[in-house]
Formats: C-alpha cells, structure tokens, sequence
C-alpha cells in the first residue's frame, strides 16, 4: 500500500480508520480535513491495513451501513419537505377555490334580493286613476311604475321600436295594437276592458306576455333585436 507524506505524517491513499471508529476517505464518500486539520487527522488516523482481516469487512460494512441511513434519513425529509409543500399548495387552491364560490353565491343572492326588492315595488295597473288621454312621459312614468326595474329598460327598448310609446298606435296592415302592438289588440282584454285606453292596462298585459314567453323583457329584447319581432 503506498504512503503519502502531508508534513511529515504518514497518511494512506487507500481509505483510513479514525480512532472513534468511524470510516473516512474516498470510499466513503466523505469529504476528506483540510489544511491543518487534515495533518491532525493524519496523527490520530489508523490505515485499515494496520486492522486485522478478520475485522477489516465488518468496518466497512458498518461504514456502507452508516451511509445508507443517511441517505434514507436524507431522502425522507426531502419527501416529507415535498409532501408539506404539496400539501401547502392544495390547501391554498382549496381556500381561494372556497373564497370564490363564497363570493359568488353572495353576489347571486344580492342580485335575487335586489330582483325581488324591485318586483315588490311595482304598482299593478288598477292602482293608477284613469283619465282621458296620456302623454308620452305619463305612460313612461307608469311603465317606470309597473316594470321592474332591472328589465325596464329592456321593455322601454321594444315599446320604442313597437309604438314609440303611443298607446293608440296601431298597424293599419296587421291590426296590431298599443304600446306593445299587440296582435290582435283585443288579446289585451285579458288584463282590463279598457285595454283600447288605458295603458296602464297594455303595459300589464305586455308585461305578462314578455314574462310568460321569454321569461322577461329583457329576454324578449334579446328574441327582438335578433328577430325584429318578439
């Protein structure tokens, strides 16, 4: 076996014994003291040739033994960081998965509450006083009364392609009459006999038909402006 001199010890190339027992060099993996420790360790180090056969193998096999704890004992807190940091991620997607279905079920029932709030307000048609004639802001006042709000708009949309809010409009070709050009007209008597003179009357009946048929004004809107009839 051939001999190294690091100042003046003898240090072995092949791998060394320490006197705690513990085997260090190339073979284990070890990094090997530098500097002034390496010339102490090369003092108190015991060449494995100088350990008799018989005990030779069982060093080294404590040694590889030794290693291969670490290794696992490595590997598993590598994999338990992991898991954690899985385990962190999922819990974090979780969360903001929760927070966002939270929220949206809060804006559902805000939009429901407020749909309600603004069904409740409306005035049906028999809670307006009948008169004479009416003018084109008098019927959008009623309407603004009676539709709700969040589909007034949608109802004002068609009422403006239809009749251009005149309550006697009517179709000279098809007979179709009102604010909502109903056809026939007299469909209208369904919700008052003065269907010909109230609107109040044709906003309620019109208002009906838009519910029953599209759900609401605005999805007869939606039928209209594709259609150009609803």
């Amino acid at each position: 076996m051939s001999r190294i001199s690091v100042r003046g010890f003898a240090v072995a190339s092949a791998t060394a014994v320490t006197t705690v027992g513990a085997v260090v060099g190339v073979a284990s993996g070890n990094a090997q003291p530098s500097g002034d420790n390496l010339e102490a360790t090369a003092a108190d180090a015991t060449l494995l040739a100088d350990i008799p056969v018989g005990q030779q193998a069982q060093i080294q096999v404590s040694s590889l033994t030794q290693q291969a704890d670490a290794q696992a004992a490595a590997a598993d807190a590598a994999a338990k960081k992991s898991a954690e940091e899985a385990a962190r991620i999922q819990a974090a997607k979780t969360a903001k998965a929760k927070k966002e279905a939270a929220e949206e079920q809060a804006e559902r029932e805000a939009e429901e509450k407020a749909a309600r709030a603004s069904r409740d307000s409306v005035r049906d048609a028999s809670s307006f006083s009948a008169k004479s004639s009416y003018s084109i802001s008098e019927v959008q006042a009623i309407a603004r009364q009676m539709v709700p709000s969040d589909q007034f708009q949608c109802f004002s949309n068609i009422v403006d392609h239809e009749s251009s809010w005149n309550y006697q409009a009517q179709n000279a070709s098809s007979g179709a009459y009102g604010l909502v050009q109903a056809l026939p007209g007299s469909k209208m008597s369904s919700a008052g006999d003065d269907w010909q003179t109230n609107p109040a009357t044709q906003i309620k009946w019109g208002l009906n038909y838009m519910n029953e048929r599209y759900d609401s004004p605005c999805g007869a809107w939606s039928f209209w402006q594709a259609n150009h009839w609803y």
